[in-house]
């Protein structure tokens, strides 16, 4: 999928998912752990890396993509995966959840609907030959721009959306 306004209508979605979970305030309980992980995180968590990780997220993907345009698109000589991202383990990341995690659901979601509208703003202004960009994930390797999208903004976004969904449902 390469269509951004499809990838906007599913960021509006989880954002009023979201605007109702904030509503109701931060539900008890902890998160089931991720497939094949043991993280598990309070609703707070939750929220704090929904603050977070998009402004990662779309300064990567602009960072794929720029870094793709700069490669000469000359047969036969290919070009080279872009390399992005980051894992669960990096410093970054922890901290600014730790840091936020005792925000009230409210404050985050106005960063949070900052950076849906601007991520859905950037997908919007990128080229036809931009979505054919690739990148190199430090553990997923290769993926084209569409997956990072998918993988790291649009179903991440509705991945945490379900987790705060689900504690509510436990709550």
């Amino acid at each position: 999928m390469t269509e951004p306004a499809a990838y906007r209508d599913r960021m509006r979605a989880v954002q009023a998912r979201l605007e109702e979970q904030a509503a109701e305030g931060a539900p008890p309980g902890l998160t089931d752990p991720d497939p094949g992980g043991s993280e598990r995180w309070e609703a707070g968590q939750v929220w704090a890396h929904l603050a977070e990780f998009p402004p990662y997220w779309a300064a990567q993907i602009q960072h794929v993509v720029d870094g793709w345009a700069e490669q000469p698109d000359e047969p036969g000589a290919g070009r080279t995966p872009v390399r992005f991202g980051r894992t669960k383990a990096d410093g970054d990341r922890i901290a600014a959840i730790e840091r936020d995690r005792h925000e009230h659901p409210a404050a985050l979601l106005t960063r949070v609907r900052r950076e849906i509208a601007a991520v859905a703003d950037q997908l919007d202004g990128l080229s036809p030959e931009a979505w054919q960009a690739v990148g190199a994930h430090p553990s997923l390797g290769a993926m084209g721009l569409p997956q990072i999208v998918e993988e790291f903004v649009v179903g991440h976004l509705e991945e945490h959306a379900d987790q705060l969904d689900l504690l509510r449902e436990r709550g």
